[in-house]
């Protein structure tokens, strides 16, 4: 059995040797190939807040394409595209009613709800809250060109985060003007359609775009419907100034089929918890999010960049608190948030050797209403737990700056002074007494590193940070999982001393690898402590230690044949011993146990053609995780698997017309795994079944005019 399970985990690595196989057939020696089959380092903005190749940043970053995001997708969640992303987690949960758990080098593996510990932004506008939550449930992967993803130190100067950036960019209007619609059907009554209206006009770039999502799930209790809007105008005011604005709406409605044990998965694994049931657990949520992003050139060396968003957040979410019963609760929050970010950019010369550098002021505030009142079969029954404001501020100031000592040697450095504040105001002196209280947290954050460019196609690099990241409103809400608790304003930041090594190299004209080991020391870490039903209270650990690599490779072949490869090991663990109490039940973390919700191995292989004179183009896709603990104490885990998908389509052009034709099928072998889990769940219900296969068919037509 051992052997076969060994030789099971092997066939990713496998897809993977490709690459070490095949190098001396990769291309013919002309000129005409090497065009064709040339692969180019992607540029970015994420890393230096400048546009420039990925290949001569001192960080690990990756750039996940529009195709990547579109095609063959269904444009719900990050986690369809982010996968094939060494380093990053992207978990889908089989269910709507929580955005998808993704962590990065094991940051936010933790999260019950929304994302945690990795900043997420839209265009440079913040999709995180100044108390360093995020739910990116509110995008529109129907208008994205791209998404950057950043690990390592440099991300620490965006603020209170300690694990990774995601960087979405909506795509630019097209010169002309075109309209265009498409429908999705799929597995489960799977169904989206969608109409967006593109063009530029006298100065005026438009993209508006709208979609309507339904579908009955997987899981039983699980359906969903959701509707979204984008609408993004860019304003070329003169030749060196230009403000950009992007509207992003949605409103969305989603059952909660909650976790099962691990007898419930064996028995069906389809079925809801029989307390989601009971309870008719569910969430209903809104969002409007308006920001503005002007850019203004001053002279060929200085330039600045304002950016201002506001926008109104709605979330109900009815929870079970008893297994046995139709008691629940429903929780709702109503939030107001706004904030801003003013830098300024200049580039010159430093002893005759070029320089950028950029400082910046950030500023945002949040403010929640908050209600929790009992409910019974799903329906209120107006007795108050929790009526309050929950007000969070951050502030911060930063510099940026990198110089090219020598012709081969970059140097990048910066420093982020940030404070956040939470405060609650207790509205509600019936239960617990006043429970209002405020808590304050600064700290700076410095890092720095170098890149040195041994030959133009072979770069090494290295560098070295602090991170900081403070307990969100949502882990700060219980001081013990029990609904009627008051705040755990007593929460500690976790700190982390981050190190980085890497190489990047072009192989041949057609292959582009890279390489990256770390090294993460956390003090601190902020834990779950008890996950029951729905009630989450959160521990700072004592010290945590993550050591782990990435590596990447892609290559283009004759025949517009292409080879995607990443692999992932990360050792997340408890560095030192510490025991916690709950209900008055002593529990010892040994030093060494496996932190949960982290996988110490992830594959993802592809291979993709394209016939271009039909238009028809596919890939074959292989995803292979280890298996993850659940809890602390390393007593139950869910096990690895590797699924394999597949997906194809056509594009024709007639005239002005332009269409397009796809299908999808996910777990082609119909593999039976856990998707993703609830970390440290108190009634052990800690999995969430994967869908088995399932597939997804869509088309597409654009009038171009």
């Amino acid at each position: 059995m051992h052997k076969k399970s060994y030789s099971l985990k092997l066939i990713p690595l496998a897809i993977l040797s490709v690459w070490g196989t095949s190098a001396p057939v990769m291309a013919e020696d002309t000129d005409e190939s090497k065009e064709s089959l040339q692969v180019i380092s992607p540029v970015v903005v994420t890393a230096t807040r400048a546009a420039q190749r990925s290949f001569d940043l001192p960080v690990a970053i990756d750039v996940v394409t529009k195709d990547q995001i579109q095609d063959g997708q269904a444009q719900m969640t990050l986690s369809e595209s982010l996968i094939r992303v060494p380093g990053i987690t992207a978990q889908n949960r089989t269910q709507m009613s929580q955005d998808p758990q993704i962590s990065t080098r094991g940051f936010g593996a933790r999260s019950a709800f929304g994302v945690r510990g990795v900043r997420v932004y839209v265009d440079g506008i913040p999709l995180t809250y100044p108390d360093g939550s995020g739910q990116p449930g509110s995008v529109d992967l129907g208008t994205m060109q791209g998404i950057e993803v950043m690990r390592g130190p440099f991300s620490a100067l965006y603020g209170n985060s300690s694990g990774g950036v995601l960087q979405l960019l909506t795509e630019n209007a097209p010169a002309g003007h075109e309209l265009s619609a498409g429908i999705l059907f799929g597995s489960y009554d799977t169904r989206r359609e969608n109409a967006r209206a593109a063009g530029t006009a006298d100065g005026l770039e438009y993209l508006i775009n709208y979609s309507n999502y339904s579908s009955d799930g997987y899981r039983d209790h699980s359906s969903n419907k959701k509707e979204q809007g984008t609408a993004k105008f860019r304003f070329n005011l003169n030749a060196d100034t230009k403000l950009t604005t992007l509207i992003n709406w949605f409103d969305q409605e989603a059952d909660d089929p909650l976790g099962l044990n691990r007898n419930e998965v064996r028995t069906n694994r389809k079925q809801a918890a029989p307390s989601a049931l009971r309870a008719d657990t569910r969430v209903s949520r809104s969002q409007t999010q308006v920001g503005f992003n002007l850019e203004h050139k001053i002279n060929e060396s200085n330039s600045i960049n304002l950016i201002t968003y506001v926008g109104n957040r709605k979330n109900e979410q009815y929870l079970s608190i008893n297994q046995l019963t139709a008691v629940g609760r429903a929780s709702s929050i109503d939030r107001e948030f706004w904030g801003t970010d003013l830098r300024w950019n200049n580039k010159g010369e430093l002893l005759n050797r070029p320089y950028t550098i950029s400082l910046g002021l950030t500023y945002g505030k949040m403010k929640d209403d908050r209600l929790d009142i009992n409910a019974n079969n799903g329906v209120k029954t107006g007795v108050l737990n929790r009526d309050e404001e929950n007000i969070a501020t951050n502030s911060d100031k930063y510099i940026q700056a990198q110089w090219s000592v020598l012709d081969n040697l970059d140097l990048h450095l910066g420093a982020r002074r940030t404070k956040v504040t939470l405060e609650v105001d207790d509205n509600l002196l019936t239960v617990g007494g006043d429970n209002s209280g405020r808590v304050s947290y600064e700290k700076t954050t410095p890092v720095f590193g170098a890149v040195w460019k041994v030959t133009p196609s072979w770069n090494f690099y290295a560098n070295y940070g602090k991170g900081f990241e403070t307990p969100t409103f949502i882990e700060a809400a219980y001081a013990t999982a029990v609904s009627t608790s008051g705040p755990n304003l007593g929460l500690k930041p976790s700190e982390s001393r981050n190190f980085e090594v890497g190489t990047k190299a072009f192989i041949g004209n057609n292959t582009i690898a890279n390489l990256t080991l770390f090294n993460i020391r956390t003090e601190d870490e902020i834990l779950v402590q008890e996950n029951n039903l729905g009630t989450v209270s959160y521990m700072n650990a004592s010290k945590t230690k993550r050591n782990g690599a990435e590596f990447s490779v892609e290559s283009k072949f004759n025949n517009n044949i292409s080879l995607f490869g990443s692999y992932t090991l990360l050792n997340a663990k408890f560095d030192e011993a510490y025991t916690y109490v709950v209900n008055g039940t002593p529990n010892f973390v040994a030093s060494g146990n496996y932190i949960p919700g982290t996988y110490r191995t992830q594959i993802y292989g592809e291979v993709a053609w394209k016939h271009q004179a039909s238009g028809f183009n596919t890939a074959f896709e292989a995803r292979h995780n280890s298996k993850v603990y659940t809890d602390d104490q390393n007593t139950e885990s869910a096990g690895s698997y590797t699924i394999f998908n597949i997906r194809a389509g056509f594009q024709q052009k007639l005239q002005n017309w332009r269409f397009s034709e796809y299908v999808r099928v996910e777990n082609i072998f119909d593999k039976d795994y856990i998707g993703s889990i609830r970390v440290n769940d108190g009634n052990s219900r800690f999995y969430e079944p994967a869908a088995g296969r399932n597939w997804l068919m869509g088309l597409n037509a654009t009038y171009m005019f």
